[in-house]
């Protein structure tokens, strides 16, 4: 059964920092493309940042210079350093894990982001 568990969201002020963390389990995590996502109140989901097997990263360009992600194959682990937070990152943050091989995609319940003024 495959688990992805986000952690790491809250309400900060902007200008702040948020670590958000992605724990997988029941996937070969090296096989797997890794994303996070994000949707706004009254807004679609839209696509935040990639990394790929290979830990190349891919960035929005919202968020390209204010955030990183990165991966942890031995821990199953991905995450999301979010700097210079702004109001209009505000948003439920959801992990995603794509398996090129068999397409298989999985998504967690995702984590709230509250930026504040």
């Amino acid at each position: 059964q495959v688990q992805l568990v986000e952690s790491g969201g809250g309400v900060v002020q902007a200008g702040g920092s948020l670590r958000l963390s992605c724990a997988a389990s029941g996937i070969i995590f090296s096989d797997n493309v890794m994303n996070w996502y994000r949707q706004a109140p009254g807004k679609q989901r839209e696509w935040v940042a990639t990394i790929t097997r290979a830990g190349m990263a891919v960035y929005a360009g919202s968020v390209r210079g204010r955030i990183t992600i990165t991966r942890d194959n031995p821990r199953n682990a991905v995450y999301l350093q979010m700097n210079s937070l702004k109001v209009e990152d505000t948003a439920v943050y959801y992990c995603n894990a794509r398996e090129p091989t068999n397409g298989r995609d999985s998504w967690g319940q995702g984590t709230q982001v509250t930026v504040s003024s």
